[in-house]
């Protein structure tokens, strides 16, 4: 346990520590017209080995919700320290992504970070940002990263509690639903710019963004 952390996890040493982390890579690409977003080249590295490689250097423990084996995106991401977490049914939308890989998480969990494999802005100091604003011997059952004129993006911090009610999400709506049973327990954190949206689904949209940084 690091230095300075009381029972049950509950400072922010700790919420950094063990909160583990769950990245979102098992969607189609449908957008893309044939291209994978997630196999995209962002400074030199596919996308989904960047999400995956941010949220282990802010995370012990991460979890990769993956289309069924075989793959490209598991190459893209061998040698990194993270679990795989094959989705079979992965074509039924984001609510079969987040039934499976909650389901895979360690019964010690106390939280979950969940990211999104398409969010090439984000930072690893965005991702501390969100997990050191967690407490989680308070009332707040979620913590948002928010873009910087208050709209809600990512990643998302889910404690303990909602996590049953990722068992019963289907279709595509991702967890909208949870959010909105939690109420005003919701902390929003405010991120630069537009980094916790900014999802490129198309060709049209990487080739944007590609022009913006040149």
């Amino acid at each position: 346990m690091a230095r300075g952390c009381v029972a049950e996890y509950g400072g922010p040493m700790c919420a950094l520590k063990h909160i583990p982390a769950i990245v979102l890579a098992a969607g189609q690409s449908s957008r893309m017209r044939g291209a994978d977003k997630l196999m995209q080249n962002v400074d030199g590295e596919p996308l989904i080995r960047r999400q995956c490689r941010i949220a282990r250097q802010v995370c012990e423990r991460v979890l990769v919700a993956l289309p069924p084996a075989p793959h490209d995106r598991y190459t893209a991401i061998s040698g990194l320290d993270v679990t795989p977490v094959p989705v079979a049914d992965a074509a039924e939308g984001m609510g079969a992504s987040l039934r499976t890989a909650f389901a895979a998480l360690p019964k010690t969990a106390r939280a979950a970070l969940l990211l999104l494999g398409d969010l090439p802005d984000l930072t690893q100091d965005d991702l501390n940002t969100v997990i050191q604003a967690v407490d989680l011997n308070s009332e707040t059952l979620i913590w948002r990263g928010t873009t910087s004129d208050g709209r809600d993006g990512h990643p998302i911090i889910f404690a303990k509690p909602l996590f049953t009610q990722f068992a019963k999400l289907t279709g595509d709506h991702g967890g909208q639903s949870i959010v909105k049973s939690a109420g005003h327990r919701v902390a929003r954190i405010a991120l630069q710019g537009n980094r916790a949206r900014n999802d490129l689904d198309t060709p049209e949209d990487w080739a944007n963004w590609r022009a913006l940084r040149d």
